[in-house]
């Protein structure tokens, strides 16, 4: 049957079904095989934080969004073009996103009796009209799945597992995308279970036929692959970005790298990749809680390692007295904040910003430290690099901010040629030195020398008690405290010389600004892009350095009437700008565990301008 081939410059498609449907899993390899076709992506997964939450509920579903197109995005999109609902539930949780015209494809097969009334539908949405505004494809893909896998010796319960891959089939004919990737995947994810893997693989190749043959899609897709500069592209997380930024760290320096680790989402994946890279001299250590993973990591720093710890929020309030003992024996060690929806156990696969203040001030006593922030999945990796020169050049933890949105989401990264990276120079104390100095600072950087215990020359003592100037020696004189105090502040404001200034992004002059740090870059571009296409004037500057802040903030401050500052918490660093810089900044601010959308922050940004 001849189909049909309409151009399409983009697309969003949101899978969403029961947490033990495959959703995650069909959204990575459709990810996947449009990475390699080269279209530019971006990816929102949406998962519970149970494990195997209870089945057929709202509280169970889950979802991976998918936006790709043939030039450059910036976020996973506001609302999908297509939904694929796998049951009843991921129906009622993901309708209201879905514009009228849009494509919906339901299973059918889970739209029992009990199935809707677990979700308070009095009657089947698919046969009742209430779905009249869409384009509805209603296919038992259940039953489908299972059919195509009679001849197949594996049980029933087997048969319908697949239903992930017949419908991740069925999108890859109707979007045109690679099937070769999918297929080895299979192999190799089922090696050891031969029965299973050929089920699946009949199964996508099933759903794939079906979309050939079938009357119900009249009409194929095509995205053409976007315009980027020569190079070596992947499809990258941003967990695995910041972990393989890590690696590079560790090259990069001549480091050994130390991870110091508890299992804690969304952190726990830069754990997992890392313990894979052994042969970069990367040693990764699962300890029993939060406070022995930061201890071990701060222990392996005054070693001569790199020391890493990665954690999320709950887990920061338990690193806290250690990372003030980083301050106070000033080594360089870096801590790894994925944040995520708190208070407390809060919302643990959810995204928020609200961390930065805890990792500002979150310490007993006046104990610094440098806060670095990734802006999007690829970011991290450079990130992390930044992140580690900083601790090692200025002896001193330093806190990266990524959160739950980055740390899953991916995108299209080019790598990186390994000799463009900066080289970070460890620059350890010399050893047999007469009279070693332990806390004899460096005129520029106001860094103490690094001694690696057990070298010649360089004993000294090392702990969190106060320390006297230059000789390190415990000391209670209290002058002796303020200029130590006042020492480590300036070590830490002075790196504000040693970072780029802040670039603004404003082609017309304009008189607002919008500022923003962390994940809230692609929202604030995106929409900052709808703004100037509709005619409204307003620039754009974004944080990566939050502490200290790059040396020209105050006065881009001052350079606009208006300056908003969208935030995914109650308006955190809304307070630092105006406490520092006593400037009335506008915060705009919602914690909904998602990042914002494009049109959304448009809206406002536009009532700014008309606020004039």
């Amino acid at each position: 049957m001849t189909k049909q081939v309409q151009q399409l410059d983009r697309v969003i498609i949101r899978f969403a079904g029961d947490s033990g449907d495959g959703m995650q899993l069909t959204g990575d390899r459709f990810t996947q095989e449009t990475a390699s076709f080269g279209n530019d992506l971006s990816t929102l997964p949406n998962f519970p934080a149970e494990i195997r939450a209870p089945a057929g509920t709202l509280p169970g579903v889950s979802s991976f969004q998918l936006h790709f197109a043939d030039h450059d995005i910036l976020t996973p999109g506001d609302a999908p073009n297509v939904l694929v609902a796998m049951n009843p539930a991921a129906l009622k949780a993901n309708i209201g996103d879905l514009p009228r015209g849009g494509d919906l494809i339901v299973n059918t097969d889970e739209f029992t009796k009990r199935n809707l009334a677990k979700v308070g539908y009095a009657a089947d949405p698919v046969e009742d009209g209430s779905l009249d505004a869409y384009r509805v494809h209603a296919l038992p893909l259940t039953s489908m799945t299972v059919g195509a896998l009679a001849d197949f010796d594996i049980s029933k319960k087997d048969a319908e597992r697949a239903k992930n891959m017949f419908a991740l089939g069925l999108l890859s004919w109707l979007y045109h995308r690679p099937t070769e990737g999918t297929l080895s995947f299979l192999e190799r994810k089922f090696a050891k279970k031969p029965d299973i893997m050929k089920a699946n693989i009949a199964a996508f190749e099933a759903g794939w036929s079906y979309g050939e043959t079938t009357e119900a899609f009249s009409v194929q897709y095509e995205i053409k692959p976007a315009a980027q500069s020569a190079g070596l592209y992947r499809n990258i997380t941003g967990n695995m970005a910041l972990a393989w930024g890590l690696v590079a760290a560790g090259v990069r320096s001549g480091l050994p790298v130390f991870l110091g680790s508890y299992p804690i989402t969304p952190a726990s994946d830069i754990l997992h990749e890392l313990s894979k890279h052994k042969r970069f001299g990367v040693r990764t250590f699962q300890a029993e809680d939060e406070i022995a993973a930061i201890g071990a990591a701060l222990g392996a720093s005054f070693g001569g390692s790199l020391g890493v710890t990665t954690t999320s929020g709950p887990g920061i309030a338990l690193k806290s007295e250690t990372i003030g003992l980083g301050v106070s024996t000033e080594l360089p060690l870096l801590v790894i904040d994925v944040q995520r929806a708190g208070p407390s156990t809060g919302l643990p696969t959810k995204t928020e910003q609200a961390d930065l203040l805890q990792v500002m001030y979150g310490r007993n006593g006046e104990a610094p430290v440098p806060i670095v922030a990734p802006q999007s999945p690829s970011d991290c990796f450079d990130a992390a690099i930044e992140a580690a020169r900083i601790a090692v050049k200025y002896r001193t933890p330093v806190v990266l901010l990524s959160d739950g949105y980055l740390a899953n989401g991916s995108e299209p990264w080019r790598i990186p040629d390994v000799d463009s990276l900066p080289t970070i120079d460890p620059g350890f104390a010399a050893p047999d030195q007469e009279n070693f100095q332990p806390f004899k600072r460096d005129p520029e950087t106001l860094a103490r020398p690094w001694a690696v215990p057990g070298t010649a020359g360089l004993e000294h003592r090392i702990g969190g008690l106060e320390k006297a100037d230059g000789s390190g020696n415990i000391s209670y004189d209290p002058d002796n405290h303020d200029t130590m105090t006042r020492l480590r502040q300036a070590k830490i404001d002075g790196i504000a010389n040693d970072i780029p200034p802040l670039e603004v992004d404003d082609p017309s002059g304009a008189r607002v600004l919008v500022l923003g740090w962390g994940c809230t870059y692609g929202s604030i571009a995106a929409a900052v892009r709808r703004v100037r296409a509709a005619g409204g004037e307003v620039a754009q500057a974004h944080l990566r350095h939050l502490n200290p802040f790059p040396a020209n903030l105050g006065q881009v401050l001052r350079s606009y009437d208006k300056v908003v500052v969208p935030e995914i918490n109650l308006g955190q660093l809304a307070l630092l700008l105006r406490g520092k810089y006593l400037v009335d900044v506008i915060g705009y601010n919602r914690m909904r565990g998602l990042p914002f959308k494009a049109e959304e922050l448009a809206g406002v940004i536009q009532d700014v301008i008309d606020s004039e």
